[in-house]
């Protein structure tokens, strides 16, 4: 099964959007964004920028985990990876988003 992106409303009202894989699990996490109509372009910048290795910054929290950014052709931060085990954990989920990134398939939980 491929995976899709969902539209979810926070709690203090704001729109974010996570790309799924297709097992379900979350792979990308996107800012909070005011306006739903700004979530998707979120979306159709992952779906853009997502098949660039040079889009992705891989990071060190200070946890010592290793995680990643995706970012836009402009450095900004399009979504942000869970935490990591081990650098070869990171390397298979920027695979992951680097395929499901491109899905078409939006889901919208706000209703």
């Amino acid at each position: 099964m491929a995976g899709w992106y969902e539209i979810s409303l926070a709690s203090d009202g704001q729109f974010r959007f996570v790309l799924k894989a297709g097992n379900g699990e979350p792979i990308l996490t996107s800012e909070l964004y005011k306006a739903k109509a700004s979530a998707h372009n979120g979306i159709e910048s992952v779906q853009k920028n997502c098949t660039d290795d040079q889009r992705y910054d891989r990071l060190e929290a200070k946890n010592g985990k290793p995680y990643f950014n995706l970012k836009a052709a402009n450095h900004q931060i399009i979504g942000t990876s869970q935490f990591y085990a081990s650098e070869q954990s990171r390397e298979k989920g920027i695979e992951s988003v680097k395929t499901n990134g491109v899905s078409t398939v939006i889901k919208d939980i706000t209703t």
